[in-house]
């Protein structure tokens, strides 16, 4: 029994003892599990995060084969633009080399023509030293000396030619450029006078009281003034008629002055002329001293001052020619200033040059040469009074002060709107202008253009060569100059054309 308990203690010892080995085990178990899922989530978070790192090189490693890709692409562009421009260099360079070729051709064929040149050359010295061993020294040097004078004539010419346009060119820019100027800078008015002038009226009953009894007060008025005065059906108007601008001025004013007062006899009449003659003269005297004035002339003669004064009342083609003067003075002072002449001298003789215009109804000539008379005669200086007579090449100009006087004078007279002139005049001036370039051979039409500034000519290319049109056209300028009166000048221009027509059918 004892044996069967200890028997059996020993079963449940071993029992016991093999729970506990087993309870032991299978703890350990369980922490070799844990640790074996431990390991194995550290195991896979390593795979992960080395899968990603692997993703991130595999990315880069995209784009850096994209950027290889990229610069390859580009690489090859640039590639083939350069292959193109090569190609481009090597055509230019093979043109270029055609090029040289075929100027080394012409080179040597030069080079030929020139060695044959000098055998030529060579020959006809040898030729001319033959025939100058034949000649005595003194021929030999006369025919040296001509062919030497030959070659050097053609070579002057040439060089005067050229001068000559360079001259040419230039002084006709600077020549525009001071006229431009010079007319820019001067504006003068310019007064249209009649040879009638009007006085009005204060009614109709006045018209009898002028005329008089039997007409005694308008024969007296009109041999003391030395006008026609005209009164007709016009209502309330009387009108003073003379070709001289001073007497008719008297008479306008002596009139207004009777009319205003209204005592109308011979007397009287007598009387008011007198008291108007006067005045005008005063008038005039203070005309001419504004006028010297204004365009700075000073030290004049007191006479020649009068004179300047009457030139208020004298006109040519309704230009006034106290005005004229004055816009002459203006022009050639600027021009002078310029180009460096005497500017005092230009002004003086410009403002004096049409002075004798003053004394053409009293004394017997030209106004040219009554001028000069008149300004010698009150103490003007000999480069005014050149200048003066040069004016309309009654002299011909040897001062650049002349020159400038000329070349004002006729600015101012030929400008547009400067003058005016009949149309009829005008008309029959412009038909013999085209009448006298029709005669010559070789025009088929003739047109004046720019108001008689300019004739254009067309000529028949068939009877006239071109080589003929320079020729002709200073031919027709001419004869214009010698047959011909107008003011300024005339452009004469020739077209020549060729024209070749057919029909299609």
């Amino acid at each position: 029994m004892e044996q069967a308990l200890l028997l059996v203690a020993l079963l449940i010892a071993g029992v016991a003892l093999g729970t506990v080995v087993w309870v032991i085990r299978g703890g350990k178990s369980r922490q070799q599990l844990q640790n074996e899922r431990d390991e194995q989530s550290r195991a896979r978070r390593e795979a992960e995060s080395r899968q990603k790192e692997l993703e991130k090189e595999v990315s880069g490693l995209q784009r850096q084969l994209e950027q290889s890709h990229k610069q390859v692409a580009e690489q090859s562009i640039e590639l083939n633009r350069q292959a193109i421009q090569i190609e481009a260099r090597s055509q230019l360079l093979a043109e270029k080399d055609l090029e040289l070729k075929s100027r080394l051709e012409d080179l040597r064929s030069q080079e030929q023509a020139l060695e044959s040149a000098r055998q030529t050359q060579a020959e006809a010295h040898t030729q001319a030293m033959a025939e100058l061993a034949e000649l005595s020294p003194e021929q030999a040097r006369a025919q040296i000396l001509g062919v030497w004078e030959t070659r050097l004539e053609k070579d002057i010419a040439k060089r005067i030619h050229a001068a000559q346009t360079y001259i040419q060119e230039q002084s006709d820019l600077i020549a525009g450029k001071i006229l431009a100027q010079a007319i820019q800078r001067c504006a003068v008015d310019h007064v249209v006078e009649n040879t009638v002038a009007t006085v009005n009226l204060p009614n109709e009953a006045m018209k009898g009281r002028i005329i008089g009894k039997e007409g005694r007060n308008i024969r007296s008025f009109e041999l003391t003034t030395g006008v026609d005065l005209m009164i007709d059906d016009t209502p309330e108007v009387a009108m003073v008629s003379s070709f001289d601008p001073i007497r008719r001025e008297v008479a306008r004013r002596a009139l207004e002055n009777l009319v205003a007062d209204g005592r109308i006899h011979p007397t009287r009449i007598e009387e008011e002329v007198a008291k108007v003659k006067a005045e005008l003269d005063k008038y005039l005297r203070e005309e001419g001293e504004a006028a010297a004035l204004e365009v700075g002339i000073h030290g004049l003669h007191p006479e020649i001052i009068q004179l300047l004064g009457r030139l208020r009342y004298r006109s040519s083609y309704g230009q006034n020619i106290l005005q004229h003067s004055k816009e002459v003075a203006y022009t050639a002072g600027i021009m002078a200033a310029e180009i460096g002449a005497d500017i005092q001298t230009a002004r003086r003789a410009g403002l004096l040059h049409d002075l004798g215009k003053a004394l053409t109804y009293e004394e017997v000539g030209t106004h040219t040469a009554l001028g000069i008379d008149a300004a010698r005669r009150w103490g003007e200086k000999p480069e005014v009074l050149h200048a003066m007579a040069a004016h309309h090449f009654d002299v011909q100009p040897m001062t650049l002060e002349a020159i400038l006087v000329q070349v004002a004078d006729t600015l101012s007279a030929a400008r547009p709107g400067a003058r005016r002139e009949p149309v009829e005049k005008f008309m029959t001036r412009m038909n013999a202008l085209e009448k006298l370039v029709m005669d010559f051979k070789g025009v088929e039409k003739a047109f004046v253009i720019q108001a008689g500034r300019e004739v254009r000519v067309i000529v028949d290319p068939d009877a006239l060569p071109e080589a003929q049109l320079e020729r002709l056209a200073f031919e027709i300028a001419q004869k214009i100059e010698q047959e011909l009166e107008y003011p300024g000048q005339i452009k004469v221009s020739l077209l020549r054309e060729m024209r070749a027509t057919h029909y299609a059918r």
